[in-house]
This record gives C-alpha cells, sequence and structure tokens, in this order.
C-alpha cells in the first residue's frame, strides 16, 4: 500500500507567497490575531538580537496539552470563522520557515506545557514536549523565534512598532474603543521592549466621523472617520482603510470605487466587526463570491455612501474616468439594472448591485449572514461628527426605505455632539462648505480595459465589471455594431461567478440574457422562476 507524502517545505512556501506582505510582517500579524482571539489583554515583545531571539508573550486564555499537540498539525484549528480574526490553523507555522527552532508554551488552569518545533527537511517538521522555561506567569501563551538571520526586521523595535501601528491600527486610536469594547471588553495594549505604544489620535485639520448602520438597528454597525489635512499624508496612510476586529484588512481609494479630487490629502478608517465572516485565507482580503461576497459587497456599498456624502459636504470629491465613456455607457448601466432588480429574488446574492427600485432603496438579503436581522440589508449609512454640532436634515427618497417598520430619527441636541455609538437611524449631515452637487451611482457599473491575452470577456471588480476591450470577439461585435449584446454577455458571465455555484452558471446566463432581451419591452417586469 503507498503512502501519502507532503512537500512540507514547499507548502509553507506556498501558503507565505499567498500573504501580500512580506513574511515577516506575516508572522508578526498572525502571532497578534491569535493572542487577540485568545483572549489576551496585553502582548509583550523582547528582542535579544546578541541571541537572534524575538519572544512574544500574550495574558489570554492558553492552551491545554491536547490543543498544543493539534497546533503542530497544518491548518488544526479550534476557532470558527467570523468569532475572531484567526480561523484557518496556519499562524506561526510560516515561522518555520525563518527559524532554527520555534519554542512555544502555554499555560492554562494548572496545564503548563511547553515544546520545540523546527523543519528538518523538507517533508519533516518534528516537535518534542520541553520543560517549561517560565515564560509565562499566570495563564497565557509565549512563543519564541530563533532566527536563522541575525539582521532579520524582527529583530528590529522599530520594525515592530511600525507593523504594528500600520496592521493593528484601530487598537491604537481611542475613536474605535467603543465599536471594539464588545470583543475586547478589557481593552489590548502592546509593549516593545518593556516599552507600552501610545495611543495616538488622528492627525488632521478636520475630521468627520462616520457611522454605518444597519436597517431597524440604531447602533452602528460600522464606525470610522473620514481626515483631511493641509499637506499631503504619508504613503502608507492615505486612503480610506476597513478592518475588522482592530486587524487592517485593505487601504486605499481603489477598492473602495470613490476617490477625492486630493487623494494624497485625504485619509480615513472603517471597523467593521461582522467582516470578520467574510475574510480570505490570508486576512488581505474578503471573499467575493456566496453569502460571504454579499455581505462584503453590502458592507461595502453603505460605506460608500457614506464616504460619498461627506467627501461632497467638503467639495472634494470626482468621478472615475472619462465623462463622455461614462454618459455613453450609462444607457447600458440602466438596462442592466432593471434586469437585475428583476433577477434579485431568484438570485438574491445580486442584491448587493442592485442601486435602489421604485418606492425605496432596495432591500439587500445578504443570505444566512447572522449579521443581518431577518434577511435584511443595509439602510443608509449614517454621517456623524465628532468635532462639530450636527444639523438633521431629511434623507433624499433613495434612501428611504420602504418599510414602515424603520424608527424615526432622534432629535439632535444643538451644540451636542453625536458619537458614533449614538448614531440616529435617519442621515445627519456634517455642516461645511458645501460642494457642488452630483448624483451618486452605487449600483453595478461598468468599465473598459485592455488585456491582451486575456481569455475572459470581462470580469467583476468590486461592483464594476470590467469589460476586456482588447479581446477578439469584442472587436468583432464593435465591427457588427453589436456591443450591446456583447456587453450583457460579458456582463453575465461575470456576474454568474457570484451569483450561482459553477454547475449553475449555465443556467444563470440564460435567465439573465432572456430577462436583457425583455427589458426592451418596457418597465413591465416579468418572473424567471426556475424550474
Amino acid at each position: 500500500m503507498g503512502e501519502t507524502r507532503v512537500d512540507l517545505q514547499h507548502l509553507l512556501e506556498d501558503l507565505r507567497d499567498a500573504y501580500p506582505g512580506a513574511l515577516e510582517e506575516t508572522i508578526l500579524t498572525e502571532v497578534v490575531a491569535n493572542s487577540l482571539d485568545s483572549g489576551a489583554t496585553c502582548l509583550r515583545f523582547t528582542t535579544d538580537p546578541a541571541l537572534s531571539t524575538l519572544t512574544i508573550v500574550d495574558d489570554g486564555s492558553g492552551m491545554r496539552r491536547r490543543d498544543l499537540v493539534r497546533y503542530h498539525d497544518l491548518a488544526a484549528s479550534t476557532k470558527t470563522r467570523g468569532h475572531g480574526i484567526g480561523f484557518a490553523g496556519v499562524g506561526i507555522k510560516l515561522g518555520l520557515l525563518v527559524c532554527e527552532d520555534v519554542v512555544t508554551e502555554t499555560r492554562r488552569g494548572k496545564e503548563h506545557v511547553a515544546s520545540r518545533w523546527y523543519l528538518a527537511g523538507r517533508h519533516k517538521a518534528p516537535w518534542k514536549w520541553i520543560p517549561p522555561s517560565g515564560l509565562v506567569a499566570d495563564h497565557g501563551t509565549a512563543v519564541q523565534l530563533k532566527l536563522h538571520n541575525a539582521l532579520s526586521p524582527l529583530l528590529d523595535e522599530g520594525y515592530l512598532e511600525t507593523t504594528l501601528r500600520r496592521q493593528y491600527q484601530p487598537l491604537l486610536e481611542s475613536e474605535f474603543d467603543e465599536v471594539l469594547a464588545t470583543h475586547y471588553p478589557k481593552g489590548f495594549r502592546f509593549e516593545v521592549n518593556g516599552r507600552v505604544l501610545e495611543r495616538q489620535p488622528v492627525q488632521a485639520v478636520e475630521v468627520s466621523r462616520l457611522a454605518v448602520c444597519l436597517a431597524r438597528k440604531r447602533k452602528p454597525a460600522a464606525v470610522g472617520y473620514l481626515a483631511r489635512s493641509e499637506s499631503p499624508f504619508p504613503e502608507d496612510q492615505r486612503g480610506m482603510a476597513i478592518s475588522t476586529f482592530g486587524k487592517v484588512i485593505k487601504r486605499g481609494w481603489d477598492w473602495l470605487g470613490v476617490t477625492p479630487a486630493a487623494p494624497d490629502r485625504m485619509a480615513g478608517m472603517i471597523e467593521a466587526p461582522a467582516l470578520a465572516e467574510a475574510l480570505t485565507l490570508n486576512k488581505g482580503d474578503f471573499v467575493r463570491v456566496g453569502n460571504r461576497g454579499a455581505l462584503y459587497l453590502g458592507y461595502r456599498k453603505a460605506i460608500q455612501e457614506a464616504v460619498s456624502q461627506q467627501l461632497a459636504q467638503w467639495g472634494d470629491i470626482r468621478e472615475l474616468g472619462d465623462r463622455a465613456g461614462r454618459r455613453a455607457v450609462r444607457p447600458m448601466e440602466r438596462d442592466l439594472e432593471a434586469v437585475l432588480v428583476d433577477l434579485a429574488e431568484e438570485f438574491p446574492l445580486l442584491a448587493s448591485l442592485v442601486e435602489r427600485r421604485a418606492g425605496g432603496q432596495k432591500r439587500l438579503p445578504i443570505g444566512q449572514s447572522n449579521s443581518t436581522e431577518n434577511g435584511q440589508g443595509f439602510l443608509a449609512a449614517s454621517i456623524v461628527s465628532g468635532t462639530e454640532t450636527v444639523e438633521e436634515v431629511a434623507p433624499p427618497p433613495e434612501m428611504v426605505h420602504d418599510s414602515d417598520e424603520i424608527p424615526q430619527p432622534v432629535d439632535a441636541v444643538p451644540g451636542a455632539a453625536i458619537h458614533p455609538g449614538e448614531s440616529s437611524g435617519g442621515v445627519a449631515v456634517v455642516p461645511g462648505p458645501r460642494g457642488r452637487s452630483r448624483p451618486g451611482h452605487y449600483g453595478l457599473s461598468i468599465r473598459f480595459e485592455s488585456h491582451e491575452g486575456d481569455p475572459d470577456l470581462g470580469r467583476l471588480v468590486e461592483s464594476t465589471v470590467v469589460i476586456n476591450d482588447a479581446h477578439p470577439a469584442y472587436r468583432r461585435a464593435v465591427a457588427s455594431r453589436s456591443e450591446g449584446y456583447h456587453i450583457a454577455l460579458a456582463v453575465a458571465l461575470a456576474l454568474a461567478r457570484l451569483a450561482v455555484p459553477p454547475a449553475e452558471e449555465h443556467e444563470f446566463v440564460t435567465a439573465f440574457l432572456g430577462c436583457w432581451g425583455e427589458a426592451l419591452d418596457g418597465p413591465r417586469r416579468r418572473s424567471h422562476k426556475r424550474r
């Protein structure tokens, strides 16, 4: 009988390449994620360049002996997706690539155990029990990395602090204490070589706080801020960042699809704990398909509206792309919007791409996600300011939900600041200089790009379908004046990956094209239930 062998080193190298940052940065963020998930309130980093060791100690719940045994197995984890940052069972395993050995000591109750682990070859990573050296006092877990390279950045105190502040920025800013208090009721602090990392306020000329509320709920599901400065922000701070449970996942303007006129002078952060359910394996992005993809797209749409409204109040927003090109493609987008409204009942995951329906904003059923109530999606985002008096205004018609059960807005108290945790059910606009009013578009949009050699007609990027105008089929469609049908087909193929499992993509494309063809008959809608 044969035996299945695993090239362990090759597997770890592939996992390393799946993470967006440097390997040292990945190791740090994974260790912090494990500590946060264990209920720790303090994480201490101690470097010893003479011995080439980095020791990381937390005061979390620790592990039992049987848990430490499983800790050495790849992809073994007791965590549940959505209840913390970690869930994949990869974590510190990547440290084997840069370490002579990894010593892990843990204490929980009366159980106090330790192990030594190293990579002995391409196929072997043996470990053995060793006597605990006293790295952990009452409870918690300690990891000591004996590094191959004496000049590793993991031994540099400045590198440790910079990485922690960039990757876990919400944990070091007081603006997020309230929303994170549910998950970290005792707070959290970092210590590097005995020095506590100080919490830093947002440094900007003007800061506006943002709160995104779910339907029928007064308490925000995501909070944050948008800041602007007279001088450019540092490169690694520019753009809008989004985090979950204190871990920054994405940063910049591209992921949001909204770009200010002066993007280098704008920065912001949004903390959305519920999006931990949609994290990818490497915690560097969000899942884009299935129920988790719909959850992420729904949050992105609500955040997009909140940021766009604030930028419009500051008079600092511009549209991406060529205006003439946008005007030319808008009729096609309106046709596709009508098709999506028809299909959203049959294919609920498309609802996150629908901008609105007659009588109010489109409800967004987010599948089985526990982050919504009764399958309802997102109401209009509430924008609040913690630095200026809030002026209450009536929400625009397209942001009014068509349900009578939504609580009425709470009257604003003159001169009182509304904090992120006290958002009302309506839309509050920060007073200030009014910018030029431009209608926002938050549904499905179309963009053209040239990708020579790409076999796909188009692909879905966030809520935008990117049409490959370098594809031979597109050039043939232009020559025969059938661009409309080509675009519809490309959109159908791109959306199929989000809407249905691979085995049902043909059925979805057929239903989509049939509905698109019937849209020419007028505003009357027809049902397309699958048999």
